[in-house]
């Protein structure tokens, strides 16, 4: 049995959907703010958090950030009734698996609880914003939490994550070749990289043993190596 942790500090709208969730067949543990979160979080092991985004005392951007410190690995959805603010922005770049708005879409919720995945952050590094959506909307529906990051200064904040793959363009705007591949190698000197690109024949030196998928590539083949390293990062 699945157990979900679901923060807000509205009650009834808390229980609301706890109970759509049981009748699917989950646990549901609730809390109304995020210290009482993390008190229940230093109890048992769940499979995913829903949190609200806006709560007194501490945001959920907070709590998530609180959750990445003590349990990197678990799979957190954000609620907001807002598109866009700095807190929402801040919760993203610690690696959720999906942003909902209220009122909650359930199906959706339920379909993103049912596949979400512990420890399955994966960074994405490109610079086309709509290729990068589309390659996280992607991963989203198969359980793993992106974090995109457009450039290679903004790589320097995704080293407090714990990801277990990166997906990496090849050529960066105001970067060398490969700077950011090897930038992501440094972060994370174990990490599988898969290198995007539409110039293969740029690939040299250490990049060379790296998988390379050459734009345009199949979404499903990359998911298949993401399926595969995630199995083996369990299995070790």
């Amino acid at each position: 049995m699945r157990c979900y942790l679901l923060v807000d500090d509205n009650l009834a709208f808390a229980e609301n959907v706890a109970e759509i969730l049981e009748d699917e067949g989950a646990e549901v543990a609730l809390a109304g703010s995020g210290e009482q979160a993390l008190a229940l979080l230093a109890t048992r092991r769940f499979d995913a958090l829903v949190t609200d985004m806006m709560m007194p005392s501490m945001s959920g951007a907070e709590l998530v950030k609180r959750v990445r410190e003590i349990e990197p690995g678990l799979p957190a959805l954000v609620v907001s009734a807002y598109s866009s603010g700095d807190d929402l922005r801040a919760a993203s770049e610690q690696g959720l698996l999906a942003v909902l708005s209220k009122p909650v879409p359930l199906n959706e919720l339920l379909h993103l609880l049912e596949c979400a995945r512990r420890d399955a952050i994966v960074v994405v590094v490109e610079d086309d914003a709509l290729f990068a959506d589309t390659l996280a909307e992607v991963l989203r529906d198969r359980g793993f939490s992106p974090v995109t990051a457009r450039s290679l200064p903004e790589t320097e904040r995704l080293q407090a994550l714990k990801p277990f793959a990166a997906l990496v363009d090849l050529r960066l705007p105001g970067s060398p070749d490969g700077a950011a591949v090897q930038r992501i190698a440094q972060l994370f000197p174990s990490l599988p990289r898969l290198v995007m690109t539409g110039f293969p024949e740029a690939m040299a030196g250490d990049e060379a043993a790296t998988r390379v998928f050459a734009k345009p590539f199949s979404t499903g083949a990359l998911i298949q190596t993401l399926d595969r390293l995630h199995a083996e990062r369990a299995r070790a």
